[in-house]
């Protein structure tokens, strides 16, 4: 596979889904990153979720702690308590140091058929809800476009999948990374190095830089910000519904700018009750079906204490 030494560029604007599938092909083909430009989204908007995501994170610890993830999913995740034990990558013991807050989709209560299913946990914030909810609305019409485009990349025949994101899993994770020491051990990362496990990420990063993707010779390329692009990369359920031929790289973020940083990452996916497998088009099945939400219990309940099997 060709090495890659920067991450590629794939502009929208108003051309057709057809001539940007060619562009998001040769990118996540061999990348599995990308810079996404001409996107249509307001910049006032994410500035806006920028300033209360800053908000939220110099809040007192205990008024963060009240609403801290539950098993839903939803609210506060304090640092030192998430790690990357799944991980294949590195050999990774110590917790990501980062904090964050999650929103997902909104919903009136817990359904006990539907996994991660209930309402958000709001601190009580000045035009925090508004912001995040309006950025999800904006977002969500982007990662559908992608996705519809990432089939055409891909060669699939049957674009019926695309009714899984009708009622999309979506993640909203304001995260915070307190610069890290630059004498700090190698295994201690602002997130260990990790794939996605959806479909796709929908990056928006501020200018102190961290983030770092990994070529398929081992090498680390950092992913500088361009302020009117998302950064945009395809996850596992991505890679397995184009059979392989979207990759899901690598990555991992380092702070040891001496400075905060915060991102915005926007994680849209399927309904957790899918299954996952490859599309007709894509070629002979080189994967087996599963059932996303299946997935993500496993995937959770391994990475986060608020998952550990016992907890409330």
């Amino acid at each position: 596979m060709t090495e890659f030494t920067e991450i590629p560029v794939v502009r929208l604007g108003e051309r057709s889904d057809e001539e940007i599938a060619d562009d998001f092909r040769a990118a996540y083909g061999a990348t599995g990153f990308g810079y996404i430009v001409d996107h249509g989204i307001d910049q006032a908007l994410i500035q806006a979720v920028f300033e209360v995501s800053r908000q939220f994170h110099t809040l007192p610890l205990a008024e963060k702690q009240a609403i801290a993830v539950d098993t839903t999913h939803r609210g506060y995740i304090a640092i030192n308590t998430s790690t990357d034990v799944n991980s294949s990558l590195a050999d990774v013991t110590k917790p990501n140091q980062s904090a964050s807050f999650m929103m997902m989709r909104e919903d009136a209560s817990v359904d006990p058929n539907i996994y991660l299913s209930g309402p958000n946990r709001w601190p009580e914030l000045p035009q925090f809800r508004e912001a995040l909810e309006t950025y999800v609305e904006v977002m969500s019409g982007l990662g559908r476009r992608l996705m519809g485009i990432a089939l055409l990349a891909c060669g699939a025949t049957d674009f019926s999948i695309l009714s899984a994101f009708d009622e999309p899993t979506i993640w909203l994770r304001l995260l915070h990374y307190p610069p890290q020491s630059k004498a700090s051990p190698d295994d201690l990362f602002g997130s260990a190095p990790h794939t996605d496990f959806g479909c796709l990420t929908l990056l928006a990063q501020d200018q102190v830089g961290g983030l770092q993707v990994q070529t398929p010779a081992g090498n680390w390329v950092d992913v500088p910000t361009n302020p009117d692009a998302f950064v945009v990369n395809v996850g596992d359920m991505l890679h397995r519904r184009s059979n392989g031929q979207l990759m899901s790289t690598p990555h991992r973020v380092i702070n040891r700018s001496g400075r905060e940083r915060y991102s915005v990452p926007f994680f849209f996916d399927p309904h957790v009750n899918t299954i996952v497998q490859p599309l007709p088009g894509t070629g002979h099945p080189r994967h087996n079906p599963l059932i996303f939400g299946n997935f993500l219990r496993s995937e959770l309940e391994a990475a986060y204490e608020a998952h550990k099997p016992g907890k409330n």
